[in-house]
């Protein structure tokens, strides 16, 4: 049992809250930003006005979401010296060039940048401005990659000597401690993971406009995009996700245990259990539904393969079977649903129905915040899986923490509690208020093949582009 009077628990309850609150947007602007750089790319290869309106229309709600995105994740940084002072000195060294790596090339570079892809559109050319949207793109990505590359470290830590003073020294190989054990496998499901966030929503927002006007041509675009994305990268998320799982096994097989809810070893092939109430004091699973030997089926191959239980780990080194086993659950259920929901629209599609049947496009705004719950329930599962650890099986979480006292930590919790939820609720509002309009039409110029200025790849004047219009 959590003792909520504990500092360590408390330091544990804010960073997960803090850290959990930020992981909403970079999940979305990640793959919006992606979504933005083929919506600018399509309008200059085919001159369709359609893609640039929706260029447009999601422009601003990104512009929102990265805001809210960089100044929720300022606040992570202080914590690690007001709460996990301990942790940031001994693992210092490490993780502090890694995500000094990541201000210096991926915020520098979605910085640089950002200001032409908001306020450029009608000052620069539009070749011009698709690099600076590229840019911010890649920007994302790369942020994604220093950030991914600290997170797996801590949960497959190469390429350290141990200093005289304690601390985790870097190796003769960077490359061995960025590119280490786990993170590929964990880069690759988590940027997949936000690419079909991120087309949840926007399907979702193509859908609520088809339910009003079903001849909307932004909508009906929006939506099949977003669709094309569910039917086709779901399947490949549950394949990263399984190859991410088998890793998982390799170097951390007490995290796997916990998500299968295997309290016992299995000599002769595990169950698979689907559902069930995890019995800590018992050291069992309650009601469990179970499919012989699947388990074994899923991560040996083998439905004979003999699988350990966390009865080969000691009580003190166990993670919290509970919170881990039902995390798992729900990310992999909401991973099926986007998977059928990507087949259902599929099938839509070959029907010619994609944009009539009204039932998929509510099902479509039911499953819109499904991406978020999924990103959400995974981090939980990856970083609850990892306890008693901050640092796997070398550095314990209650040996990381700050000497703090707990009112401390309490208060302080609260008031980012307050501030978090009134100033990110008030811009979740905002965003859900641009959302909610339908996209307006910016066409004031022929298309760009059919237009001599356009075409020569340069901006004609405003005293131009009235006479064109």
């Amino acid at each position: 049992m959590l003792d909520l009077f504990d500092p360590v628990t408390l330091a544990r309850i804010q960073f997960g809250f803090t850290v959990s609150f930020h992981f909403i947007f970079p999940s979305f602007t990640i793959g919006l930003a992606s979504f933005l750089m083929v919506l600018e790319g399509l309008w200059l290869a085919t001159g369709r006005h359609v893609y640039d309106n929706l260029y447009r229309y999601w422009l601003k709600i990104f512009a929102v979401t990265f805001a809210m995105g960089v100044v929720s994740g300022i606040v992570m940084s202080y914590q690690f010296g007001t709460n996990w002072s301990v942790f940031s000195d001994k693992a210092g060294p490490v993780i502090g060039p890694l995500m000094a790596y990541e201000v210096l090339t991926a915020f520098f570079l979605e910085a640089g940048f950002l200001g032409v892809m908001l306020f450029g559109l009608n000052k620069v050319g539009r070749k011009l401005h698709f690099a600076a949207t590229c840019a911010v793109a890649l920007g994302t990505f790369i942020s994604a990659f220093w950030i991914l590359s600290v997170n797996s470290w801590m949960q497959t830590p190469v390429g350290y000597e141990i200093g005289a003073n304690g601390q985790f020294l870097p190796g003769p190989s960077w490359v061995a401690i960025i590119f280490n054990p786990s993170f590929p496998y964990r880069l690759v499901h988590t940027v997949i993971g936000a690419y079909l966030t991120t087309s949840l929503v926007v399907g979702a927002v193509g859908a609520w406009h088809l339910l009003k006007a079903s001849d909307n041509k932004g909508a009906r675009t929006m939506f099949s995009m977003a669709m094309w994305m569910a039917s086709l990268v779901a399947p490949l998320q549950i394949l990263a996700g399984d190859a991410h799982g088998l890793n998982t096994l390799v170097h951390q097989p007490a995290k796997v245990m916990a998500m299968e809810g295997h309290y016992q070893s299995h000599s002769h092939g595990a169950p698979l259990i689907l559902f069930g109430i995890p019995n800590s004091a018992e050291k069992r699973i309650d009601y469990a539904i179970e499919i012989p030997k699947a388990s074994s089926l899923i991560l040996k191959h083998d439905p004979n393969a003999p699988l350990a239980g966390l009865d080969t780990i000691p009580d003190d080194r166990e993670p919290p079977v509970a919170v881990v086993f039902w995390s798992f659950r729900i990310m992999v259920g909401i991973g099926f649903a986007i998977l059928g929901l990507g087949l259902v629209s599929l099938f839509a599609r070959v029907r010619g129905k994609l944009f009539q049947w009204r039932w998929l496009h509510r099902l479509a705004i039911l499953m819109g915040p499904a991406g978020f719950i999924a990103v959400i329930a995974g981090w939980i599962t990856t970083e609850v899986g990892r306890q008693p650890y901050t640092i796997y099986g070398l550095l314990r979480t209650m040996d990381s923490v700050s000497p703090l006292a707990a009112p401390a930590v309490g208060a302080s919790l609260i008031a980012f509690i307050i501030v978090y939820f009134s100033v990110f609720g008030a811009g979740t509002w905002y965003i859900f208020k641009l959302m909610a309009n339908p996209p307006k039409s910016f066409e004031t110029a022929q298309p760009v093949e059919q237009g001599p200025i356009r075409s020569a790849g340069i901006t004609p004047a405003p005293a131009i582009e009235g006479a064109q219009s």
